[in-house]
């Protein structure tokens, strides 16, 4: 007679075996998300700990862009497994971050998207990014400026333009997610691009786009013919 898997443990080396012989693509997101735990929780069935977080956050994208303070709020979640999460999430935005800055950011806008996306989309605060580019178009420096409530967080057009002249910058382009969802850019979204635009312009500084991202997808400015 078998013995029954009262530790998982089993479970857990199927889980593995699925992992290491066929790839993640064959693993549900609460299946990813479990085994991920087990690494950091190693004698506990993590599968309702996985499905918690899945529905707390929204999904696996959710999930991985929570922060710390939110997933230590979460029944079962000490430092390690938090830790745990925010490695992958880290690994995920460098390795697209990594495509972005060898290669022009015009001729590679998708790369750009996915890792904004992937680093902004489902933050719960609004967080504000500007992009500056030399004259090539390639990345020369990527900063967030600012981090604010739900809806607003501030941005000057001082100190954006005052920044491009420290780095040397050709060009921006700004990007802001809306924790909403909604990536409908605002009235005030479209004045302070322009404002902006207009500041740099004299100074030989351009402004390629003003990038609104939301869980839902993504606004260009530029492509609305908003600037």
């Amino acid at each position: 007679m078998t013995a029954p898997d009262t530790d998982g443990t089993g479970h857990r080396a199927r889980l593995r075996g699925r992992l290491l012989m066929h790839g993640g693509e064959t693993l549900l997101d609460h299946e990813l998300i479990e085994y991920l735990l087990t690494l950091a929780i190693p004698r506990r069935d993590t599968k309702p700990l996985a499905k918690t977080l899945l529905h707390e956050f929204g999904g696996i994208g959710g999930l991985l862009s929570a922060d710390s303070v939110a997933l230590g709020k979460v029944s079962g979640m000490g430092d390690s497994p938090v830790a745990a999460i925010r490695i992958v999430q880290a690994a995920a935005i460098r390795m697209l971050h990594a495509q972005v800055a060898p290669r022009p950011v015009l001729s590679n806008w998708q790369a750009l998207l996915d890792y904004l996306h992937a680093d902004m989309a489902h933050h719960v605060v609004e967080r504000i990014r500007v992009l500056h580019l030399n004259s090539r178009n390639l990345l020369i420096r990527d900063e967030l400026v600012a981090e604010g409530t739900v809806d607003e967080a501030p941005l000057y057009t001082r100190e954006v333009i005052r920044r491009a002249l420290d780095l040397g910058s050709a060009a921006l382009i700004l990007v802001h997610n809306h924790p909403s969802g909604d990536h409908s850019p605002s009235r005030a979204d479209i004045d302070l691009t322009r404002t902006i635009a207009a500041a740099g312009k004299p100074l030989g500084i351009a402004v390629h786009d003003h990038l609104i991202i939301g869980a839902r997808g993504h606004t260009s400015l530029r492509a609305q013919g908003m600037l």
